[in-house]
């Protein structure tokens, strides 16, 4: 059903909840999806994967459950079946979404970009940036556009649990692949000289912050009226990069529409030595502040099925 499929049960703590998940269906399923984008176009398999999202939903009482408690925690209210549904369906649609988008065929797609004035100016200016993204819409509408407009993003992260999907995009495009630094699925430092190499050349480098990485880092603060981990590295990182960051959001609406919302968030991270987590939470509480309003303006936009919230 895609990279990271919600179905899969994280059985351990919920700060690793989103490590413990596997690709589902295998290379033949996704092998399948990619032949029914190729063969009879997004129509059809639009089609498919409502009778996919469908089975999921009837069948995975773990991914209902973490849908509903984030639908119920946004609206302050109980919701139905059909929100819940609607909420894995929107994520299985972004996720088809993808192989069109990695495939250059943008023409499917109507995409606004808000904000794109700030990268212009960093790319005039021959200066790079931290791209702070979330699970939330389609970081690959971005990157489309990203290529379209001559615009250099480099994806920071951890695609140890996406490896058949990313395959097979690569295939598809296979320029996408240069474009992504690896974290690793063990840790390590090698990625931020990595990162700083392609920054110096007046690249973006962009990462995700509302996952804790392989490395444990984080601090709890407050999101949608409840205690949550967030990662510390992405702070960390542009501290030691001592680069300019922006927030970076790709929003979905039905039936072929993306929002692409670029946002200043800091002209540079400054940390304290003596005190480095507490000087981190003002950005986190920042950024979750960001991220929730997001949430509220398209609820079924954000998609990390899993056991989010720190426990009582």
């Amino acid at each position: 059903m895609s990279a990271e499929s919600p179905s899969a049960r994280a059985e351990n703590s919920p700060r690793e909840g989103w490590l413990s998940v596997r690709e589902r269906g295998g290379v033949f399923g996704i092998r399948f999806v990619v032949f029914l984008c190729t063969a009879f176009g997004r129509t059809a398999a639009r089609l498919f994967i409502t009778f996919l999202s469908a089975w999921y939903f009837l069948f995975d009482g773990h991914l209902r459950r973490c849908s509903r408690a984030y639908l119920e925690r946004l609206h302050g209210r109980s919701v139905t079946r059909r929100e819940v549904f609607r909420h894995v369906l929107t994520f299985a649609r972004v996720t088809l979404d993808r192989i069109f988008l990695a495939a250059g065929k943008t023409r499917a797609f109507h995409v606004e970009f808000h904000g794109e004035e700030h990268l212009r100016r960093l790319r005039e200016e021959g200066r790079g940036a931290l791209l702070i993204l979330a699970h939330l819409g389609s970081f690959e509408a971005g990157r489309a556009l990203a290529r379209e407009r001559q615009f250099a993003i480099n994806i920071l992260g951890n695609f140890h649990n996406a490896r058949l999907i990313n395959e097979a995009l690569a295939r598809m495009n296979p320029g996408a692949d240069t474009r992504l630094i690896d974290i690793g699925a063990k840790g390590g430092f090698d990625f931020v000289f990595k990162a700083e190499e392609r920054l110096n050349k007046g690249e973006l480098i962009a990462t995700m912050g509302d996952r804790v990485g392989p490395d444990g880092k984080q601090l709890s603060v407050d999101f949608l009226g409840k205690s949550a981990a967030f990662p510390t590295g992405p702070y960390l990182l542009a501290a030691a990069l001592n680069c300019p960051v922006y927030l970076a959001f790709g929003v979905y609406s039905e039936p072929n529409r993306y929002d692409l919302y670029c946002e200043p968030f800091a002209e540079k991270i400054e940390l304290n030595r003596r005190d480095r987590v507490g000087s981190i939470r003002p950005y986190i509480e920042k950024y979750a502040e960001r991220l929730a309003d997001h949430c509220r303006k398209a609820p079924f936009n954000w998609f990390n099925f899993y056991d989010f919230w720190d426990s009582e």
